[in-house]
């Protein structure tokens, strides 16, 4: 059978199912990421489980959110993290040696293996020809321990690409064209595979942009092919022998086709408040602006930074104007520095912050109330810069640059300069800041008074009565049901505080109502489509369930938080008929009756509005795993339970 690099990667990696399209398969992983906003639970889940060390075969845990050390909590946990990172056989990557992403496809990344990060940006490394998934950290937790993850069979969405790039309009310009076109629902259920003679006019760095943003499209993963391109990136890395070349075979099919001319693409901006809501930049033209950011995981490459640098060289920015420079790596920054790319942007007038994730999940940066920020980050949901009331665009380094300049969102083709042209480094040095595993991992962990232990949680009873505490609109996201930024991500690895920060974006008496519920049976949250969109962080359901929730009914929900809510013990449902949504209120009450036996024979079931005549058909897209877990409590319990 000819098979594309999707199919490829997961025939050669599937434990059990099959390979058709929503069904679930258990993949064996190689690889796993995690990031310290996330991995404090996963290295707190790993003791739980009493792991003594990593299965895998390369597991690393990145410092790259929470730099931010304004007291001893963001340190503290830095100091567990390492000694976790120790204890456990994985790869510590100090503060300042930047966003895992890009650093993860400097020094681990491998052609043909399998990656699963507790970020939701870990589809980046598919520019690697890997097969590269974000998932919740329990589940990476998991995978870690030796166990296989679990998904449900993706379509592969072909995207043929052909011709080059013209000048101006560079590799966010492509993914920008493709969520234009399909909006942030288009990727669910689906692995997007770049294909066609155009691949071969994108390096590495230029495909990472493209895989990055392909969890703003809902996808799985992102797959590009493992070519001349990914061998010479390999090469300035040092790492030539990792190299194997992986392509789909002749004549292989896709379940769904797309085309991308690249030589007739255009500068594309998303306007606030979703990358989604993209259209050309010279449509907009002329908006003043207050903040112009380069940098974060959806932009990493030394190119995104040195054309920038050539464009502002020898100039000045606009008055009024914070032009914020977020290094990526410190291997990067290394390299900006010598070839004097840094020194142009401070002459400039640049803001330089250190490498990390920063201003990207609101750690900084953030801008002025009610005035436009330009970013090559990969998100532009409400309040996740740090400000509530941001307006934030989405867009190239070339566009950022070039607006920057002006003080006004500018089209930058209309700049009265010669298009630069980047000479890439042929070697990168590799610094030592990502500390290799000790063969002894007789390690006692480091814990500061900020880290609490896992909340224990109940299975969910048979017959109840909840109140709906929350009603909401479509496309929430995990920002919106629990916000990043400097305030709330230090709590990590406290549930009970950083509960108290959860849906202040929607409803600032969420956390008081959902208290006074919580003794009384909990809570159930009722919203539109695609439900939990954004960030991998399970913080959003496990902060919820540590308020009460036990169900949430939506019209559908995204990939990632389904699974969160799943392994938390949160029951998830779906509207049979989308118009019931409509005739239900806030603090509407909702009977139901029979459930453990209801999921396990079908997948829907019928559940009544208290006090009323009106029954709403409900389904569950659970499988008998998920069932199980979801009857135990949680994933946590039903691991327990499977070790008596």
């Amino acid at each position: 059978m000819k098979q594309n690099v999707a199919q490829k990667l997961i025939s050669e990696h599937m434990i059990s199912g099959e390979m058709e399209p929503g069904k679930e398969i258990g993949l064996k992983i190689d690889q796993t990421l995690t990031q310290d906003a996330t991995g404090t639970m996963v290295m707190l889940e790993l003791e739980a489980m009493g792991i003594d060390r990593v299965k895998t075969e390369a597991s690393a845990q990145y410092v790259d959110h929470n730099l931010i050390q304004e007291d001893f909590r963001n340190a503290d946990d830095h100091l567990f993290l390492r000694s976790a990172a120790r204890k456990f056989g994985i790869y510590y990557s100090r503060p300042g040696n930047g966003v895992s992403h890009p650093v993860h496809m400097q020094q681990l990344a491998k052609p043909g293996k399998t990656l699963l990060g507790s970020d939701s940006h870990t589809c980046a490394n598919g520019c690697m020809g890997m097969l590269a998934m974000g998932a919740g950290g329990i589940d990476v937790a998991m995978a870690m321990a030796g166990e296989p993850y679990y998904v449900k069979m993706p379509k592969v969405m072909g995207v043929k690409l052909t011709g080059k790039l013209p000048k101006w309009v560079s590799a966010k310009d492509v993914i920008l064209e493709l969520l234009r076109r399909h909006d942030v629902k288009g990727g669910i259920g689906k692995i997007i595979e770049y294909y066609g003679p155009g691949v071969k006019n994108l390096s590495a760095m230029d495909r990472h942009v493209i895989a990055n943003m392909g969890a703003e499209l809902g996808a799985t993963a992102t797959v590009f092919p493992s070519d001349k391109e990914i061998k010479d990136f390999l090469s300035q890395q040092g790492r030539e022998d990792d190299w194997i070349e992986l392509k789909a075979d002749r004549g292989a099919k896709y379940d769904e086709e797309e085309n991308i001319d690249l030589s007739q693409l255009e500068p594309l901006i998303a306007k606030p408040s979703s990358p989604g809501n993209v259209v050309p930049v010279s449509e907009i033209a002329g908006e003043t602006i207050y903040q112009s950011y380069i940098g974060s995981s959806a932009n990493p490459g030394y190119r995104d930074f040195a054309i920038a640098s050539e464009i502002v060289k020898g100039k000045q920015i606009a008055s009024g104007i914070s032009f914020d420079i977020n290094p990526t790596s410190r291997q990067l920054l290394e390299q900006l520095v010598e070839n004097g790319h840094i020194g142009n942007l401070l002459s400039a007038g640049a803001r330089m912050h250190q490498a990390g994730c920063n201003g990207c999940i609101g750690m900084g940066q953030a801008p002025a109330t009610e005035k436009n920020s330009l970013r090559t980050t990969p998100r532009n949901f409400p309040g996740r810069s740090g400000t509530r009331e941001d307006r934030v665009f989405l867009c190239s380094p070339e566009t950022a640059a070039a607006s920057a300049l002006t003080g006004k969102i500018t089209d930058p083709r209309t700049l009265d300069i010669k298009y630069p042209r980047i000479q890439e480094p042929k070697k990168f040095t590799t610094e030592g800041m990502l500390e290799a595993p000790p063969k002894n991992t007789d390690v006692e962990l480091e814990k500061g008074p900020n880290i609490t232990t896992i909340p224990d949680f109940e299975p969910i009873k048979n017959n109840f009565d909840l109140p709906i505490l929350l009603k909401m609109t479509d496309n929430i996201s995990t920002d919106e049901i629990l916000a990043g930024g400097s305030r709330v991500l230090p709590y990590r690895s406290n549930i009970q505080k950083i509960s108290t920060f959860a849906f202040e974006i929607v409803d600032d008496d969420y956390y008081e109502n959902a208290i006074k519920k919580r003794d009384n049976g909990g809570h159930v949250l009722v919203a539109g489509v695609n439900y939990g969109q954004g960030s991998s962080r399970e913080h959003a359901a496990l902060a919820p369930r540590y308020l009460g929730l036990k169900v949430v009914l939506v019209k559908d929900f995204a990939r990632i938080h389904l699974q969160n809510l799943i392994n938390f013990g949160i029951l998830p449902l779906s509207f049979v008929n989308e118009t019931d949504y409509d005739d239900l209120s806030q603090n509407d009450i909702l009977e139901f009756r029979d459930i453990h036996e209801s999921i396990q024979v079908s997948d829907t079931l019928d559940i009544k509005v208290k006090g009323t005549d009106h029954t709403i058909p409900v389904r569950h897209d659970l499988t008998k795993r998920h069932i199980d877990i979801i009857l135990q409590g949680g994933i946590i319990n039903w691991i327990k339970q499977k070790q008596k």
